[in-house]
């Protein structure tokens, strides 16, 4: 693959710079958005609410595939971790406000724990552009 045929967005994440990786790569008809929570800077948007965390994590996911003009239409996987099972219904609701009508694929886990303890939602997103 060469290197026109791959683009990536940064979304100036620290972490971004510390572990190297980009926010989202777009390689042929895909774009592919990593792991994205609800932190912007240094501010964490929605401490203590899976459902804000939720809401923010996706639309910065959202505002990435955007830099490739994609919308929430074009979206064909999510995925969602949390680190409460207690949190799934606010976090799906949330989910449920942006894709109702797109219905991608979908998968939702409970894990452990993230980098910064405060952080309780983290998604994914894979979008077509094709």
């Amino acid at each position: 693959m060469t290197s026109e045929a791959v683009r990536r967005v940064q979304s100036g994440s620290p972490w971004e710079e510390s572990f190297g990786f980009a926010r989202a790569v777009a390689v042929g008809d895909r774009v592919l958005v990593g792991g994205t929570t609800s932190f912007k800077g240094s501010v964490l948007y929605g401490e203590g609410d899976p459902y804000e965390q939720a809401k923010v994590a996706f639309a910065s996911a959202l505002e990435a595939i955007a830099e490739f003009g994609l919308g929430a239409e074009s979206v064909i996987r999510t995925r969602m971790f949390l680190t409460h099972q207690r949190d799934v219904d606010e976090v799906g609701r949330a989910h449920k406000e942006l894709f109702d009508p797109v219905r991608p694929v979908t998968t939702l886990l409970v894990v452990e724990g993230f980098v910064d303890p405060r952080i309780l939602v983290e998604v994914e997103l894979e979008a077509f552009r094709g």
